[in-house]
């Protein structure tokens, strides 16, 4: 046992001690940040433009501060990205997170130096969490893997601004600096596909214990991997036993990801943003996420059907009810201030508060009024496949047809298989009926003749991959929508079907 894993079980006991103070008693501690915030903000020009010395509790706090998301907030992230100080935040950020926006261009998201703690220290946490659960910390003695965005960083108003997987790389303790991989020339390359290439190059001979990143573009590298080498992953890496993984349902991705490795091997999954590290998996064996209450953020939440609504409730975290599908909203030590992130998620259990991500607000399809959400594709395709168990998705999303060249309108699923069902006609069958049994607006449509039921639309080998090359998003944070409520990632499809 190497001493990395031998130190880590007393400070997972004392970072399980905190957790179980905070996790306890998460209102306490969101009423806390919310007064520690507004006062640090009042001399902004953010502050004084909302009233900040005037407010004395969370009802205050909603009366002044609208929600908003980036194109919202936009104007005072202008006066920042242009040098101004004291606006969002004391100061300026220490770091600008660079993402693509679909509706604002490039956005940038600002990191203060008292808003790191909460990307760090949670990553970590997350990790911590399982090693006082399990007692094994053995994985932290090898080689790890972050597949990530470039590290590299440009200046923007004197301020460090790049991707928040490579403003991250640069925090990133000593004490695990020696065993990380890649090298940062490889991390450094931009092209995702010579940088997965060299990344295996690198790798293949090496003790590979903990390997993180987006599931589809772990995949890759595993493909890449196993093409090189003509075996599975178990017996490349044969001391590999933990994949950490965000920012997408695993479920999709899970059957072939560990029929390429080999073996079942555990997992942990967390919840960062660029605009700040929201949850992670705290245990092995209960479901859903720990909402991280006590980390320099205050969370609010729309439920979801009200989100578009002039005047939707917004509740803190001792209000909500288990089984809700809320839109989530953002006040933190970065700056950020009735910021609208764009997901949605449902609690499952109050004690502690953990819950599940399960979409995006405004991916959803509702051509029709059947307004059918991200949770109810991927459960319907998960429920699906496991009645078709050789069925091996790659990705799959999905679209409205509203005026096919023939017969009612319907909805059509683009699916890459690495394995096809054996009867394709009865998978797409049961599909529809899954997704008839979690949306009864959707199985109104159907019984009612205003919709026909789903298509699946076969797509090539490496379909997903060519697309996401074709618009400059192959890998690093990127991910597919599972579904829209436009035709444009459909049409973009078209030359891609089998």
């Amino acid at each position: 046992m190497g001493f990395r894993s031998i130190l880590s079980k007393p400070f997972a006991a004392y970072i399980a001690r905190q957790t179980a103070r905070w996790a306890k008693a998460p209102g306490k501690y969101q009423d806390k940040i919310l007064r520690e915030i507004v006062a640090k903000a009042q001399g902004t020009a953010f502050g004084k433009d909302h009233d900040f010395q005037n407010i004395h509790s969370y009802e205050d706090f909603k009366a002044r501060v609208p929600v908003r998301d980036y194109e919202g907030l936009k104007s005072y992230v202008d006066r920042v990205v242009e040098g101004e100080e004291n606006v969002l935040w004391p100061g300026k950020p220490a770091y600008f997170a660079k993402t693509s926006g679909t509706t604002s261009g490039t956005k940038y998201i600002p990191i203060t130096k008292e808003s790191i703690p909460n990307h760090m220290n949670s990553a970590r946490n997350a990790l911590l969490s399982y090693v006082h659960e399990t007692g094994n910390g053995k994985f932290l003695d090898g080689k790890l893997i972050f597949l990530s965005g470039a590290p590299t960083l440009e200046q923007k108003a004197g301020i460090n601004t790049g991707r928040l997987s490579g403003i991250v790389n640069h925090h990133v303790p000593g004490y695990l600096r020696t065993n990380q991989m890649p090298s940062y020339d490889t991390n450094c390359i931009e092209d995702w596909e010579e940088k997965v290439d060299a990344i295996v190059e690198e790798t293949v001979d090496q003790d590979m214990t903990l390997i993180s990143g987006i599931p589809p573009w772990v995949q890759m590298y595993f493909d890449r991997l196993k093409a090189k080498t003509g075996k599975p992953i178990k017996d490349i890496f044969p001391n590999f036993e933990m994949f950490v993984y965000g920012g997408v349902n695993f479920e999709p991705y899970r059957a072939k990801l560990f029929e390429t490795i080999g073996k079942q091997i555990p997992s942990i999954e967390t919840y960062p943003a660029s605009e700040g590290f929201i949850a992670y998996q705290d245990s092995q064996t209960e479901p859903g996420l720990l909402l991280l209450a006590d980390s320099g953020i205050f969370f609010e939440f729309i439920p979801a059907d009200e989100y578009f609504d002039e005047n939707p409730t917004r509740l803190k975290i001792d209000q909500v009810e288990l089984g809700v599908n809320y839109a989530l909203v953002l006040n933190s030590n970065a700056g950020l201030w009735g910021y609208s992130i764009g997901d949605t998620v449902k609690f499952i259990n109050k004690d502690p508060y953990r819950l599940l991500v399960t979409g995006r607000i405004k991916h959803f399809i509702s051509a029709f009024g059947e307004h059918v959400i991200g949770e109810e594709v991927e459960q319907a395709m998960k429920a699906t496949c496991a009645k078709f168990p050789e069925t091996e998705l790659v990705e799959f999303t999905v679209a409205p047809e509203v005026t096919p060249a023939e017969g009612l309108p319907l909805h059509e699923w683009y699916v890459e298989f690495a394995a096809k069902p054996k009867d394709l006609e009865a998978f797409e069958k049961e599909l529809d009926l899954q997704l008839r049994e979690r949306n009864t607006y959707y199985d109104d449509l159907i019984s009612g003749a205003i919709l026909r039921p789903l298509k699946i639309v076969e797509l090539n080998k490496n379909a997903f991959i060519d697309y996401m090359k074709s618009i400059g998003k192959l890998g690093g944070q990127n991910k597919v929508p599972r579904l829209s409520n436009d035709r444009k990632i459909a049409d973009a499809m078209q030359s891609l079907k089998v």
